[in-house]
């Protein structure tokens, strides 16, 4: 049995779906950055509060740029299906997300 070539390979509908989650985790991301950014500047005004609310953002941005970048090739890709994602490009997206996820929990406890 062989396997198809990439432009043998009929992708489908997947690089839809893939926009679709990469949409999904966007909207997660930027949930995440409001909620830390709400908790930062409830707790009254601090130095603390508001340097944490400067680091969910400017994550939630490089997040946002990664994935803008991601949906866009994937929405003009041609037929021979979407390139793949690139190490640099998924490192960063990986790290937008760990890093803000850990500052989020840092809000709460």
């Amino acid at each position: 049995m062989t396997t198809p070539t990439r432009e043998e390979r009929d992708p489908g509908l997947q690089p839809e779906r893939t926009r679709l989650a990469w949409r999904r985790t966007t909207l997660s991301s930027t949930v995440v950055a409001v909620l830390a950014t709400k908790t930062a500047l409830h707790g009254g005004r601090s130095v603390a509060g508001f340097v944490a609310c400067a680091v969910c953002s400017a994550l939630w941005l490089g997040f946002l740029a990664v994935a803008h970048r991601r949906i866009r090739v994937l929405a003009t890709s041609g037929p021979g299906g979407p390139p793949a994602l690139t190490p640099r490009h998924a490192t960063a997206a990986t790290l937008c997300t760990v890093a803000l996820a850990v500052c989020a929990a840092a809000l709460v406890f």
